[in-house]
């Protein structure tokens, strides 16, 4: 497995310094995102110097790309806001498939107007369900056409909440162009770490052959988001459990600051 964080850790608006700061705190990849080369993360267009300053800056520091960020709420109860988000996506789309990025990951959204990663009541109707599979296939019509894949990730809050979920979107969309992306702490809010350790050993046999990438941030038994390493989630079984699934891809850390990059590192380095 190669190991990674979100590129927007580090801060900073040149792709070269913050390129940098990742391969300096132990990583050799990451999930980029367009802020982290002074854009808006979802554009609506990317000049084409910006393009090459990010692919030299890929190059330069040694760090490769896993990922870009294309997350915008394809379940927003306002189809203009998602049609703009449509829009937004298609440019992201495009400018992965120039930086010869392999995933764009997604968000499955939220009834809730104000936030695309909380939690509504309505997210479980089918209605919410039957709007964000409309996006999906649409965004999927764009994926194909750029040899891109879409990474959808369970969320306790988004329509997709399970692997269970994702499995049955991906049955439905019929497109080998959708995959899984992967986040422990994401699959459950409550748990004992006993508990913890069996819902996601679940999601992972669940998803096995659709996992494009794995995500490592951890989460206190209280429901409270941690640090990788610092909460229930059992790493070393997650690690040993995505490898008996064949899944050799990135291992993405995030939801830390910069100060604890380097811990992380060593602590992920450590399992892969």
């Amino acid at each position: 497995m190669r190991l990674g964080i979100f590129a927007k850790t580090f801060p900073g608006t040149d792709p070269a310094v913050v390129l940098a700061a990742v391969k300096q705190a132990g990583y050799e990849t990451t999930q980029f995102n367009l802020a982290c080369a002074g854009l808006p993360s979802m554009p609506d267009f990317v000049p084409a110097d910006t393009i090459t300053t990010i692919s030299t800056a890929a190059r330069s520091s040694g760090v490769s790309l896993a990922a870009l960020s294309g997350t915008y709420n394809m379940a927003h109860p306002d189809r203009t806001v998602r049609d703009d988000g449509l829009k937004r996506l298609a440019v992201v789309i495009d400018a992965a498939a120039a930086l010869g990025i392999p995933l764009v990951t997604l968000c499955t959204g939220s009834r809730n107007a104000s936030d695309q990663w909380a939690h509504h009541p309505d997210n479980a109707s089918p209605a919410a369900w039957s709007d964000m599979a409309a996006e999906m296939e649409k965004a999927l019509a764009l994926a194909e056409k750029a040899g891109v894949d879409l990474g959808i990730e369970p969320e306790q809050a988004n329509i997709v909440t399970s692997a269970g979920d994702a499995t049955r979107l991906i049955a439905d969309m019929g497109s080998r162009h959708l995959k899984i992306v992967l986040d422990p702490a994401n699959l459950f809010e409550h748990a004992t770490p006993d508990e913890a350790r069996a819902i996601v050993a679940a999601a992972i046999d669940e998803a096995a052959g659709h996992i494009a990438m794995a995500h490592a941030k951890d989460r206190h038994d209280d429901g409270r988001f941690a640090t990788a390493g610092q909460g229930i989630v059992d790493f070393p079984d997650f690690v040993a459990r995505l490898r008996a699934v064949g899944f050799y891809g990135a291992l993405v850390t995030h939801g830390l600051s910069a100060d604890e990059a380097p811990g992380v590192a060593d602590f992920l380095r450590g399992l892969v």
